[in-house]
């Protein structure tokens, strides 16, 4: 019987595995991807995390992973399949996908958030074939050529600049007339001559023949493009969690800055909880917050 499972390892995963081991807590940390460091690894840049001023998203999280494997936290890579609480003793299982079964006595739930689809004609038929959700990832493909960003928050905004850097030009479509982004990064985003803005408009279809080449809008408008970046938000990875925690109409956790849910003993941290800033920051902050409070309720037991 472990004290606590972690399941994820982003930002809030590892914040709450780092205090759970000074706790002198037994611990695991589940996560379905090979030293996943969560969505942070898909970030080109993090210019507002106090102390590490600058990093690539992929370096701030392998320093995140490398601190919490120093400290001895024991990672398991696995893909949580069921989450079920004993209704005698209140003790958790967590069943993967591998078969394997784990209980713990509290579990923090930090799986986060996945990319938002578009669900318009052409998204999946192109996907990986010029539609992609991680200009980070994919924009060295489309040096010197035409590409599109739809959204209208920081991740929208900074993908169109880091696209900017490298294609002839980019459209940045976004359905309503501001941005929800940082107005630092707006300002940077109108002064960049080959970012042109689409905006009061939505993508209607994606085009192409055996790859994109063109995206038609709602308002019958064809713009030629050899790639688009699709930056429409997130949705919480909470699936394996209804019925078993209250949810919000969007789908994330109910639970305040102590990471309580409605269900004894389990714990919700990172960007899968109600909250109004989603940032690194916010992330880590959750996870000391979770485990803390995670670690009275084990001491109360």
């Amino acid at each position: 019987m472990l004290d606590l499972i972690i399941i994820g390892s982003g930002p809030a995963g590892l914040s709450a595995a780092v205090y759970g081991i000074r706790a002198n807590l037994d611990l695991i940390v589940i996560e379905k991807e090979f030293e996943g460091t969560g969505q942070i690894a898909l970030s080109s840049k993090v210019d507002n995390y106090l102390g590490l001023p600058g990093l690539d998203g992929y370096s701030m999280g392998e320093t995140f992973r490398t601190h919490a494997s120093d400290f001895g936290v024991n990672f398991v890579e696995a893909t949580v399949t069921e989450i079920k609480q004993d209704t005698a003793d209140k003790h958790w299982t967590v069943t993967t996908a591998k078969g394997e079964t784990y209980e713990s006595k509290a579990v923090i739930y930090a799986a986060g958030a996945v990319h938002r689809h578009l669900g318009v004609p052409g998204e999946e038929e192109f996907s990986a074939k010029g539609v992609s959700y991680c200009a980070t990832c994919d924009g060295a493909f489309y040096r010197g050529k035409t590409t599109a960003v739809v959204g209208g928050g920081d991740t929208a905004l900074d993908d169109a600049l880091y696209l900017a850097g490298l294609c002839e030009k980019v459209y940045l479509i976004h359905r309503r007339d501001a941005f929800r982004a940082a107005e630092i990064t707006v300002k940077k985003v109108k002064e960049k001559e080959n970012i042109e803005l689409v905006l009061n408009s939505q993508v209607a279809e994606i085009l192409g023949d055996g790859s994109v080449n063109a995206v038609k809008l709602v308002d019958g408008r064809t713009l030629d493009i050899n790639g688009i970046f699709i930056a429409a938000g997130s949705v919480p990875v909470t699936r394996y969690v209804e019925g078993i925690v209250d949810l919000d109409p969007a789908g994330y956790i109910i639970a305040d800055e102590s990471g309580r849910t409605n269900a004894p003993g389990f714990f919700a941290a990172g960007d899968v909880r109600t909250k109004t800033l989603r940032q690194v920051v916010t992330a880590v902050s959750d996870g000391a917050n979770a485990l803390s409070n995670a670690a009275h309720y084990i001491s109360s037991l």
